[in-house]
């Protein structure tokens, strides 16, 4: 018999994210880094393990433990802030507007671009601090800040040093396709091959990015641009990612699902078709609440007809510094019940398994089991419905990673 390293006890409520569901009064017993042990304390003192002097043992006070969440999809490393176009917007300036005249995505590249990359990282560190206070353990993070060879290269060099520091696993993604910066708008195309040609062969060849992502949208780039760039990504080794249909049908579902994507994000305006194509694809949609509701619009991506669809659905933040400036996943909970007409199980779901497949984690992350990387939050609610329904306070008491307490205990 050995002797586990570390127990988790006293939770009312073990929400797996597997088809053994949510468990009452479970424990999980953590080896090696390692998830040992899942279920009844009856059942783990039948067993080979046992839980010795040495053994840890965290108190997870009639609260619920879930595997560790998953963000898959922010834009966490940037430099400057767009508080003034928040204040602007909210009196009535169209986001347009307030682009055409040098704000949205180009003020960000410009505050990104000055930044040199200790800068980046320190500045970045603390949003990362903030999402593992929320009991998230693994996040996507995309570039798109830099829109030139030096700059994306930069930012993806500034993921790969978090990664390498922090307890929260990052998945970096390449998105030199985020807009056409404005001192190329005048040669789209060429833009186009610098990162086909120049930006997607070098990410690649440092191994700096898991995904290629593309912004299909008016004013970002059309479908033959992004298929373009998400064919060169592939060739090359980067699995594909959208931003799609988030402000008119405009099919990058469908565009999404014929190059098998991994996931395809926003979809508030995701056709019929698109849903069909999504499914047999088995791309993962990604829905982004926060967003619309911190630009105050009422569009809202389809997620019943998605699930029903036979669509997994995830839940993401889309931290960014102009269209929903938040770290709170827990929040998306909320507004995917509210707003999108989630179930508890289905909104918790969206940020662990469903999550952790749309980041090409699912084996590794985003579900509690045996032989998975004991990656864990405990929350200080009795079950998993209770998690969105108490909304806007941060109920996180302990987070673990490879079975070490990284936050709280």
């Amino acid at each position: 018999m050995s002797a586990l390293d570390l127990l988790v006890e006293g939770a009312a409520e073990v929400f797996t994210a597997t088809s053994a569901g949510a468990l009452p009064d479970a424990v999980v017993g953590i080896h090696a880094g390692k998830i040992a042990w899942i279920g009844s304390r009856a059942g783990l003192a039948a067993s080979d393990w046992t839980v010795g002097d040495a053994t840890r043992r965290v108190d997870a006070r009639g609260g619920l433990v879930t595997p560790g969440l998953v963000d898959p999809h922010t834009h966490l490393v940037f430099a400057g802030d767009r508080a003034d176009e928040y204040a602007r917007r909210a009196t009535g300036t169209p986001y347009l507007q307030i682009a055409a005249q040098g704000g949205g995505i180009a003020a960000t590249m410009r505050a990104t671009r000055a930044a040199s990359e200790e800068t980046l990282v320190a500045l970045a560190r603390p949003r990362l601090d903030r999402l593992l206070g929320f009991g998230v353990t693994t996040a996507e993070i995309k570039s798109g800040y830099g829109l030139d060879f030096d700059n994306e290269i930069k930012m993806l060099r500034v993921i790969r040093a978090l990664d390498a520091t922090h307890p929260v696993r990052l998945v970096p993604t390449f998105l030199g396709a985020h807009t056409v910066p404005p001192d190329r708008r005048d040669d789209r195309a060429a833009y186009v091959r610098e990162v086909c040609e120049r930006m997607i062969p070098a990410v690649a060849g440092a191994g700096l990015a898991t995904f290629c992502d593309v912004f299909v949208e008016q004013g970002a780039f059309d479908l033959d641009e992004a298929e373009t760039v998400l064919r060169a990504g592939l060739a090359h080794g980067l699995l594909a990612k959208l931003h799609a249909d988030q402000l008119g049908a405009g099919g990058g579902a469908e565009l999404a699902a014929r190059l098998g994507a991994v996931s395809a994000d926003h979809l508030e305006h995701v056709s019929r078709a698109g849903i069909a194509a999504l499914a047999a694809a088995g791309t993962v949609a990604v829905l982004l609440p926060g967003a619309a509701l911190f630009l105050g619009q009422d569009d809202r991506p389809p997620a019943r007809r998605l699930i029903e669809g036979g669509v997994r659905v995830a839940l993401a933040t889309d931290c960014n510094p102009g269209t929903c400036m938040t770290e709170n996943l827990p929040l998306m909970l909320t507004l995917g019940m509210s707003r999108l007409g989630l179930s508890p199980t289905e909104a918790l779901l969206a940020v662990t398994a469903h999550a952790a497949a749309a980041v090409g984690r699912e084996a590794v992350a985003g579900s509690l089991q045996v032989g998975r990387p004991a990656d864990l939050a405990i929350f200080g609610v009795p079950s998993h419905r209770h998690l969105p329904y108490h909304f806007g306070v941060n109920h996180t008491l302990c987070v673990l990673v490879d079975g070490r307490v990284v936050h709280g205990g």
